[in-house]
């Protein structure tokens, strides 16, 4: 039987190893940049008392992505410069260049935004019509944000 400082010891080791696999797991991810938001322009619409529409840039740096989201908005893309990868869950990967264009529902799950080129930035021009008072966007982890609305 081992004893107890043998024990000790080992569960040291253990959970030293847990700790060390758990930080490299969170700097992979904090490796990763992210996206650059401007909002360029923001609009109560008359007709629609409850909402407002937001005109954004959003810039990726090389190998730059942004954590799976959901908007709870309508949301038109239009690609500027670059390639980007965007994927809604249960559809397939779409990467898009220069003038391509791409469509969220309210009830969407983006589940990939990414720069594609790891040497060159992306830039997108978003608009997007959201319930005033909302947050633009939500993490997919968020309470209630994998509810369809």
């Amino acid at each position: 039987m081992k004893s107890a400082s043998t024990r000790i010891a080992a569960w040291t080791a253990l959970t030293g190893l847990v700790a060390a696999a758990a930080s490299l797991a969170g700097d992979a991810v904090s490796a990763t940049p992210s996206a650059a938001v401007t909002t360029l322009m923001q609009q109560d619409f008359a007709d629609l008392p409850d909402r407002e529409g937001l005109l954004l840039t959003v810039e990726y740096p090389p190998g730059g992505a942004s954590l799976p989201h959901r908007h709870d908005a309508d949301v038109m893309v239009y690609v500027l410069e670059g390639q980007v990868i965007m994927q809604l869950a249960g559809q397939p990967a779409r990467t898009l260049g220069p003038g391509g264009t791409f469509f969220e529902g309210a009830a969407d799950l983006h589940v990939r935004s990414a720069n594609a080129s790891a040497s060159a930035p992306a830039k997108l021009l978003v608009f997007m019509v959201k319930q005033r008072g909302r947050p633009v966007s939500l993490p997919v982890a968020a309470p209630g944000a994998t509810e369809r609305r």
